[in-house]
């Protein structure tokens, strides 16, 4: 597996922030189980070399640091988020009860195929609203695609399918899907009454737009409406 993100940068403000020397750090991670020279330390802080995840762990330890800090970034890969919670991919996949080989693949490809319980157990494991796990194991383009053909023709059909998606009951489900339809109805009867009213071309084309933003926002639309959304 390569070398996690990594800041050298960060790693030296860090350690620098909090007065320690790099006998110090070298010294509280041998403590904890990961043996390194101060040389080695001196390489991450100027890029020569980065450190392996478990090294990551420690150092962060070392320096109180956050490993996001470290890695001067906000999550956004499944391995990110799990190297920000500080998981091994082995601990993570035995907590989730998933082979490791097929969890590391999911890592890969950037593509998660863990059944129902299995994801609810990786959401609870790395803190993941239903928004941001959606985009983070690629469910978040098949959710805009269900969305769309449900607002777009019988919306009451994807109830089940979106409804074991975003792991929502199926009565909040049809709420929501009931408001969006009809939301999205009255897009086409404002836009059909300009057209027949021949309104000039800037009033038609400014609510294609407004449809356009509508459309672009309609998953998080759809998860707030079932309650499901990050709040952020």
């Amino acid at each position: 597996m390569s070398h996690p993100p990594f800041s050298p940068a960060q790693a030296r403000a860090a350690r620098l922030r909090i007065g320690l020397t790099s006998e110090q750090v070298v010294t509280a991670m041998a403590q904890l189980g990961v043996r390194r020279s101060t040389a080695t330390l001196g390489c991450w802080e100027t890029g020569v070399a980065a450190p392996s995840e478990a090294e990551l762990f420690a150092l962060s330890d070392a320096l109180w640091c956050p490993v996001p800090v470290l890695m001067d970034l906000t999550p956004r890969s499944l391995r990110e988020h799990r190297l920000a919670r500080r998981f091994t991919a082995e601990r993570l996949a035995r907590r989730i009860g998933l082979d490791v080989h097929a969890y590391v693949r999911a890592e890969n490809e950037h593509r998660w195929h863990g059944t129902d319980r299995q994801t609810l157990v990786l959401a609870d494991a790395l803190g993941l609203p239903p928004d941001e796990l959606l985009r983070v194991i690629g469910w978040a383009g098949e959710l805009d695609g269900l969305l769309r053909d449900a607002v777009e023709g019988r919306w009451k059909q994807h109830v089940p399918s979106l409804a074991r998606l975003v792991e929502a009951r199926r009565p909040d489900v049809t709420r929501a899907l009931r408001a969006l339809h009809q939301e999205y109805a009255r897009f086409n009867e404002r836009y059909m009454g300009h057209l027949v009213a021949r309104s000039d071309d800037a009033r038609l084309k400014e609510i294609a737009t407004e449809r356009a933003a509508w459309l672009h926002g309609l998953s998080e639309r759809f998860l707030h409406l079932v309650g499901r959304g990050s709040g952020r």
